[in-house]
């Protein structure tokens, strides 16, 4: 049972669920990277740049993550603690026989090529095994996406193949390389 929200501390990064006062640098987030995230993401609703409609996604994470269903966090810088640099989420956490999740994340424009989306995966992938004893963390990426592949790689995810048509991303459906990680210190769940 999941009691308490998840604040990830690295050398220059803070991860953690947005807040209602966030709002303002979420929007602020995605317009000035729209351009930037387009080929990488699915295609947003008409509402998307609207304080009520992060209102609602930021109580629907706060709920999926007290269900324990995922954990979407924020990428805030250390020494700016109200700017948000980014996103990292574990998508679709499954217990049972899996025990596995799917990493997602991205990151603004201005703050690739330095190293903080490697540091912020090394942060997510110790709490998904550390504190959510997850066996699995699964990665996908399309195949032209140097950048996310790596950044996988440096975390350690071994490639296991390809999907084709995976997603639709930007209007359409999309391969994606699939990759995955391993928890070598899994323990059994109590009952």
């Amino acid at each position: 049972m999941i009691t308490q929200e998840p604040t990830l501390n690295t050398s220059r990064l803070r991860l953690r669920l947005g807040k209602p006062s966030d709002i303002a640098e979420i929007l602020r987030y995605y317009h000035d990277n729209s351009d930037y995230l387009q080929p990488f993401e699915p295609q947003r609703p008409d509402d998307f740049y609207t304080p009520d409609f992060w209102r609602n996604v930021l109580n629907a994470r706060r709920n999926d993550f007290y269900a324990g269903q995922a954990v979407k966090l924020f990428i805030f810088s250390r020494t700016e603690p109200s700017q948000v640099m980014g996103t990292i989420n574990l998508n679709t956490i499954i217990r049972g026989a899996f025990q596995g999740a799917t990493l997602g994340y991205g990151l603004s424009a201005e703050h690739q090529g330095q190293g903080y989306m490697t540091e912020a995966g090394k942060a997510i992938v110790a709490y998904a095994f550390d504190n959510l004893n997850l066996h699995r963390v699964m990665a996908n990426y399309m195949p032209h996406n140097h950048r996310s592949a790596s950044v996988l790689k440096r975390l350690g995810f071994q490639i296991e193949g390809i999907a084709r048509d995976y997603l639709f991303i930007n209007g359409q459906w999309q391969d994606h390389v699939m990759t995955s990680l391993i928890n070598p210190k899994w323990q059994m769940p109590e009952p």
